[in-house]
């Protein structure tokens, strides 16, 4: 099993209270159509690039209540008929298209395609929500700082930050996908199979009597992996002439000191300095990493400055999310029973489109049209299970990271802007007038 999946309880209650009126009704095993779907992009992305249908395939496949889940609903208000007779047997048995991991998706887009009974289709709701929108959200905001760096190295150092173990374990995965090149979370490292990367804190520094000492020690323990930390005390004026010191004993035994690393301070000066003070003792060879509160934004303004940093170590505002931290990913009904049926809205983009739908890729843009038409491009959506089993192969986060990345390439070399911002996305001529007169039909509150 790639991910940890959540239990059945992992839903809103109303879920569960809409699901026992749909019993009653015998709306439950109506066949549905659910599109979930982002509707914007976070403030400071210029793309997404989706994460987490791993997860939220796995999670459909093995949804079941146990009997401790059972005897906790019998404490609520849930009918007790329904509980032993509805969610006792409760499988997920539907069908699910979905964009692979790491396809580029644009607002209003289905991302993923829910069919099934439903009272199975509701009750996924919150978990595949909660499952798409962060891991988009964390790989979106991997990408973006990937396309800023120019080239360098990025690391993601935000286990410590992140929101509990397991929005950590989900970020560095997350990140990884979106283009980062290497997690500090150990135990992520060896559930995906990621590149692991460190060097040391203040307090290794601290821990010795001198700033040189501690940096010997380092190199003698890792000499084919030596990054020394150089601002615990004075940059300049001890920490790179002391990384320097040890570089060029290395150097003497045959080894090589791989790089330093700022945490702190003017990085632009200070990598410049650092740079030119390596460059003259002949260690033209040792990179430079730095680190401390970066994002895209004060990545994209150090490479602007011509900081020469090989590489760069992101966490906080990478696993947070911090420039905007949420995502307006939305589930919505789009069929029922064979009708279509929309979410009507005096917010334009709370309108939502009606039918079953599919997504079409070409080198002038997306159209998103009914999945029974023959438009030109590549379809995106991709039948990932049927009767409630997955039918395809779960890519690794390799997989997934190399098409994310393939994409944005593929985006920048057909994209007036050279990043896809501008990307065309249009309804077709089919969906247009369906939509049309759906929202029609449905103004005075009912379906016609």
């Amino acid at each position: 099993m790639l991910h940890e999946h959540p239990s059945a309880l992992f839903t809103d209650y109303y879920e569960l209270t809409m699901m026992a009126g749909y019993a009653q009704a015998q709306l439950a095993d109506a066949p549905v159509t659910f599109d979930f779907f982002f509707r914007r992009l976070p403030f400071g992305v210029d793309l997404l690039v989706t994460s987490g249908q791993a997860a939220a395939l796995q999670f459909l496949e093995a949804l079941r209540f146990t009997q401790a889940d059972l005897d906790y609903l019998r404490s609520t208000s849930l009918p007790s008929d329904f509980i032993e007779q509805d969610l006792a047997k409760m499988r997920f048995t539907g069908d699910v298209w979905a964009m692979p991991e790491g396809t580029v998706a644009f607002g209003n887009e289905p991302v993923l395609r829910v069919q099934a009974p439903l009272a199975q289709a509701q009750l996924v709701e919150t978990a595949l929500i909660n499952t798409m929108c962060y891991s988009t959200l964390v790989a979106s905001n991997a990408a973006q700082v990937r396309r800023v760096s120019g080239g360098a190295l990025i690391l993601e150092f935000g286990a410590r930050r992140a929101h509990g173990p397991d929005g950590a374990m989900t970020a560095s995965r997350s990140a990884y996908l979106g283009g980062c090149d290497a997690t500090s979370n150990v135990e992520s490292a060896k559930r995906y199979d990621m590149p692991v990367a460190g060097t040391q804190a203040h307090a290794w520094v601290m821990a010795f009597d001198t700033e040189l000492e501690s940096f010997e020690a380092f190199a003698r323990t890792f000499p084919e992996d030596c990054v020394l930390l150089v601002d615990t005390y004075d940059t300049l004026n001890t920490g790179v002439p002391n990384a320097i010191k040890v570089g060029l004993a290395m150097r003497e035994r045959g080894e090589q000191l791989k790089g330093i690393r700022l945490d702190s301070g003017d990085l632009a000066y200070l990598s410049t300095e650092a740079r030119r003070m390596l460059d003259s003792a002949g260690l033209h060879d040792v990179m430079i990493v730095a680190s401390g509160d970066l994002d895209a934004q004060r990545i994209a303004e150090l490479r602007a400055k011509g900081a020469p940093i090989d590489s760069y170590g992101v966490g906080t505002s990478l696993v947070t999310a911090k420039q905007d931290p949420t995502i307006a990913g939305v589930y919505k009904m789009a069929e029922i029973n064979g009708v279509p049926v929309a979410k009507r809205s005096d917010t334009p983009a709370k309108t939502s489109n009606p039918g079953r739908k599919q997504v079409w890729r070409t080198d002038q843009g997306d159209v998103i049209g009914l999945d029974n038409e023959d438009q030109p491009g590549e379809p995106q959506l991709v039948q990932m299970m049927a009767n409630g089993e997955i039918i395809v192969d779960i890519p690794t986060v390799h997989e997934s990271r190399e098409r994310a990345i393939a994409q944005q390439a593929w985006l920048a070399e057909h994209s007036h802007d050279g990043i896809g911002r501008d990307w065309r996305v249009e309804r077709s001529a089919a969906l247009e007038a369906l939509r049309t007169q759906v929202l029609d039909d449905v103004a005075d509150g009912r379906r016609d």
